[in-house]
């Protein structure tokens, strides 16, 4: 059961939506319904005695255009914003967007009517998802895609899964409903959970090539953190001492020094456990904003307008997070050709086993620089450009829209890296028949080796680096 009440939705929960295919348990609050209903009533009543933008007024450069507070204004609105385009929004993402929008408009500041409310609540319920696409948002507002749902609810755009019974649209409900970054949130949040579970396994396949190649603990030695106490890097060493069983700090590994595969690991993936942590601040923020323009507030009986749907936050934290997981990636690719090494491995090359001239796991290296290559692509910045629309009155965007997808491209991309390290570090332990007995990162080999074929021919890995993608979950838990 999910509560909904504009203030206390996390980002797990919106995972969780995104996840339940069909009904979804919500609680949805009273008192924040009460709530959201007097804020409507405030701004019906302010639209009769004040400019109030959107409801009397036009939208954009239409702002200083005196136009009635009517059912037909709002309708219009909405139709002409409803142009999304390109592919279909992936479902998970629409059931995300209308959580979080229906939690943003329980915070009680959108003025928007209890009938549409009702409708959006209904719709989360049920698992009702209308037809939504991708293309239209800059990260000033996710226009087209909140639109085109508003329309669903009123019955004049078809739904993909399900519906709910047609709801009329009431003066001043248009640009209320639109007013958000629900849709860029959701794809946000999304991808911000999914590299928080990516880098949290990445510690046990970190650990599992650190076992094969034999390191030197002492990169890990808790003296060796306290002396530059970064709170990222600080926990990643102490997870690979608790991954590696290193209580007190054992003796030196077969070199004074290993390659910085894994001598670095906790300065590289310090940077990106810090960079996510932010970017799930920001997002638990977001998810719980008052973001439309302009602000009903019952407290002060008027209406403020303001820039809240500008999201350089959202964006920002996202660039960051890829560029510092982009530089965690590199580290995953050089410990795969340090498994690839009999100098480091004491093993055959590229880890084969049968007669000679064997490839073993050499394509692994190219498959992980390929994605490593896109992971790069996704990683440049976002934020580095903005767009003047609208005639010249909006004269920034944030595009965290466009920074939320190269997230979602960037998890796709980071997991097969990683799952190309996994598969040869597994490879590894097994021809050396490493004791993994007294470690706790014996339970992610056995998680590992239960999905990925024993064999050492040489044979196509397709299957191999799927399995291993599909078992990152349990490692992260590990």
């Amino acid at each position: 059961m999910i509560r909904v009440d504009g203030r206390t939705l996390r980002c797990a929960d919106v995972v969780a939506a995104a996840r339940t295919e069909g009904p979804l348990g919500i609680d949805v609050s009273i008192a924040a319904l009460r709530g959201a209903e007097h804020a409507w009533k405030l701004a019906e009543e302010l639209s009769t005695r004040r400019v109030v933008y959107g409801r009397t007024t036009g939208v954009g450069a239409n702002k200083d255009d005196t136009v009635e507070s009517s059912v037909e204004h709002g309708l219009r609105l909405l139709r002409s914003h409803a142009g999304g385009s390109g592919d279909e929004m992936p479902p998970g993402q629409v059931r995300a967007m209308l959580l979080i929008r229906l939690n943003q408009l329980l915070s009680g500041r959108s003025g928007i009517s209890p009938e549409l409310i009702g409708a959006l609540a209904e719709a989360v319920r049920t698992g009702a998802l209308p037809l939504v696409h991708r293309l239209g948002a800059i990260g000033t507002g996710d226009l087209a895609p909140l639109a085109e749902a508003a329309l669903a609810l009123t019955g004049e755009r078809p739904w993909v899964t399900g519906h709910v019974p047609p709801v009329p649209v009431r003066a001043g409900d248009a640009l209320a409903f639109m007013s958000s970054n629900a849709a860029t949130l959701a794809e946000a949040t999304l991808a911000a959970m999914r590299l928080d579970t990516l880098t949290r396994a990445s510690h046990a396949v970190a650990a599992l090539t650190y076992v094969a190649l034999d390191g030197n603990p002492e990169a890990y030695a808790t003296p060796v953190h306290e002396a530059r106490p970064h709170a990222g890097q600080v926990a990643c060493a102490a997870e690979m001492r608790r991954l590696l069983g290193m209580h007190q700090t054992p003796k030196p590994g077969r070199r004074i020094q290993d390659p910085f595969g894994l001598r670095a690991f906790p300065q590289v993936q310090g940077p990106a456990l810090d960079a996510i942590h932010y970017l799930r601040d920001v997002l638990a923020v977001e998810i719980n904003a008052s973001t439309e323009n302009p602000m009903i507030s019952t407290v002060h009986n008027d209406a403020y307008h303001h820039a809240h749907f500008h999201t350089a936050y959202v964006s920002t934290a996202l660039d960051q997070a890829r560029a510092t997981v982009h530089q965690v990636a590199e580290l995953s690719v050089a410990r795969l050709g340090d498994l690839v090494e009999p100098e480091f491995t004491g093993l055959r090359p590229f880890l084969a086993a049968g007669p000679p001239g064997s490839s073993g796991v050499m394509i692994l290296e190219y498959v992980a620089h390929d994605a490593l290559t896109e992971l790069r692509q996704a990683a440049l910045p976002a934020t580095l450009g903005t767009a003047v629309v609208s005639r010249g009155i909006e004269d920034h965007a944030s595009f965290s829209t466009q920074a939320a997808r190269a997230a979602t491209a960037a998890c796709a991309a980071y997991q097969q890296v990683l799952a190309c390290e996994l598969v040869a570090a597994v490879r590894a332990l097994r021809m050396r028949e490493a004791d993994l007995v007294e470690l706790p990162v014996r339970d992610a080999f056995e998680a590992a080796s239960s999905v990925l074929d024993p064999g050492l021919d040489d044979r196509p890995l397709t299957e191999d680096i799927a399995a291993a993608v599909g078992v990152l979950d349990r490692l992260a838990r590990i």
